[in-house]
């Protein structure tokens, strides 16, 4: 079979202009970013009056090794809707340089279920990214700046929260000191870098729900505290406006199609394990405006991605899916199950029930906890037997839910089909989230609630830096903002070595940390990292390109 970026560079393009024409997009609507990308003028399409269509909220069971093709499936699945005659339209989020380059290489899908052009997006794109961490850096250079040129607002140096930024994994830049050299070249001070991604700027783009709303967000960000323990602002500091200006292209969805020509909207792409790991809520509400049905992705297993999807976004933007998918894949339940990688090509059924309990518990989240219409999504590998599939078939029928096979990665939406008509059979008008906290209680009530009822954890333990940082929540007014676990994504604790569904172990915030712009608070558990850094032998080392510019190894 073809590579991944071999089946892409085959793919038979239409005219980004032809995909915005499905969309009943004119011209005018869309901005060309060479023959097959565009940004949709959000300017020129805020009056558009349709009905919203159908959501549809493609998430997975918790991740290993073996992957399990999350993004895949959301494209296939969307491929399927279209060859049932459905007006469909994809909403998914754009790749960040790091995984690219770094571990998991290209993040557009795969096989016969991709979004094309696969190189540009999976590279520079439109430069959104490029374009937020600009913003970010902006903000910092004026932090330092400010302290340097008299520091007027009194901003403590050793208490500045707020960190530059880099799109690409970098374990070397975690933590640094800069301003060193003498007077002329700054205040000394520890510092350190995020990846972009990572970034409150990321997570203020993908909430906000247009250029106006951006600007508020960014201006309410806070960067720090000055000596007397007062939070400081971006609004204080006054840059709001040169930020947002950085991002007035940015805040603009991007239109890609599939390779079957579905249109696509690829915009934002927060981390689920260190941010909220959904794309844009601008290109989330106006796929809905422009297609009867709308499939879109959570980053990472439902615990991480889903319940930010619908705890942070969906309660910000008075969004609800109208059913959801959970992807999962044999290979992966049997790593849950306690099989080794280099083992899980080999039947065991024993240890494949040992890992169906990860499913069961975000089948449990999904359908008890959050009261939302869900189906399994099998995504099917050559390793997998027919003894295995009816495990999985048996424990999802006992649960009373549906499971389709889905062989997307092979057939494209043609292997979408089944799973596409077991979501028709689901959606649900009139489905309604139970959030699985209320809006009133505090931030370390929030906290232990998503810990005991959606991690299945007994008891919750605030580190001293936690607790501190709770007081100045409360003393700022900022305790009841929703709240973002930043956590390990391999498990629904913050071990990330305790697989499947465990149970009686007790999670730690070892920080808080406040994203006020955002709006939300993110309780940092277990070793997480905002700043990744490459594996021993990178993607990197994989990719090249041609003398005639022709991209090579690229997943």
């Amino acid at each position: 079979m073809k590579s991944d970026i071999e089946i892409a560079q085959s793919a038979n393009m239409l005219p980004i202009e032809e995909i915005a024409k499905k969309l009943s997009l004119s011209r005018q609507e869309i901005s060309l970013y060479g023959d097959y990308k565009a940004k949709i003028n959000l300017n020129k399409v805020k009056d558009i009056k349709n009905k919203d269509g159908k959501l549809i909220l493609v998430t997975a069971i918790s991740p290993t090794p073996a992957g399990e093709g999350k993004t895949t499936t959301s494209i296939g699945l969307g491929d399927g809707l279209s060859r049932l005659g459905k007006n469909v339209v994809l909403a998914l989020r754009e790749p960040s340089l790091g995984p690219v380059f770094g571990v998991k290489g290209g993040a557009a899908g795969g096989g016969y279920a991709q979004v094309v052009p696969m190189e540009d997006i999976n590279l520079h794109f439109t430069g959104d990214l490029h374009a937020i961490g600009a913003a970010n850096n902006l903000l910092a250079a004026i932090i330092d700046n400010h302290i340097y040129q008299g520091n007027q607002l009194q901003i403590d140096p050793r208490r500045v929260t707020w960190k530059r930024c880099v799109d690409m994994n970098d374990r070397q830049l975690r933590f640094i000191t800069d301003g060193l050299g003498g007077k002329a070249n700054g205040t000394p001070r520890e510092d350190g870098y995020d990846i972009t991604v990572a970034s409150e700027i990321m997570a203020v783009f993908c909430l906000a729900s247009d250029l106006a709303d951006l600007k508020e967000r960014l201006s309410k960000i806070v960067i720090g505290y000055t000596f007397a323990g007062k939070a400081v602002t971006v609004k204080e500091l006054g840059c709001a406006g040169a930020l947002a200006a950085l991002l007035k292209d940015a805040i603009n969805p991007n239109l890609v199609q599939t390779l079957e020509n579905t249109p696509c909207l690829i915009h934002g792409g927060p981390f689920a394990n260190i941010a909220h790991g959904c794309n844009s809520a601008v290109a989330t509400k106006l796929a809905l405006k422009l297609g009867d049905y709308v499939v879109t992705e959570a980053g990472f297993g439902a615990d991480l991605g889903a319940e930010k999807f619908l705890d942070i976004k969906c309660r910000m933007n008075n969004l609800t899916p109208n059913a959801v998918v959970i992807v999962a894949t044999i290979r992966a339940l049997k790593h849950h199950g306690g099989v080794a990688k280099s083992e899980l090509n080999n039947e065991n059924i024993e240890a494949l029930k040992a890992g169906l309990p990860n499913l069961g518990r975000h089948i449990h989240n999904i359908k008890d906890n959050f009261n939302l219409p869900c189906v399994v999504a099998l995504n099917s590998f050559p390793s997998d037997t027919q003894a295995e599939r009816e495990a999985v078939y048996d424990y999802c029928k006992d649960l009373g839910i549906e499971c389709a096979l889905s062989d997307v990665f092979a057939k494209g939406g043609e292997g979408g089909i089944e799973l596409a008509n077991k979501v028709l059979d689901i959606i649900d008008d009139n489905a309604k989230i139970n959030f699985a906290y209320n809006d009133d209680i505090t931030v370390d009530e929030k906290i232990k609630t998503i810990c005991t009822k959606i991690y299945g954890a007994k008891d919750v333990i605030f580190a001293k830096p936690a607790i501190t940082m709770l007081k100045t929540l409360a003393a700022e007014g900022y305790d009841k903002l929703p709240v973002c676990i930043a956590k390990t994504q391999y498990s629904f604790s913050d071990d990330a070595k305790l697989l499947s569904a465990p149970t009686d172990f007790t999670m730690t915030v070892r920080e808080l940390r406040l994203s006020a712009g955002a709006g939300f608070v993110v309780a940092v558990m277990g070793e997480i990292m905002t700043m990744p850094g490459l594996p021993k032998v990178p993607a990197a080392l994989a990719i090249d390109v041609d003398e005639n510019g022709v991209i090579k190894g690229l997943f």
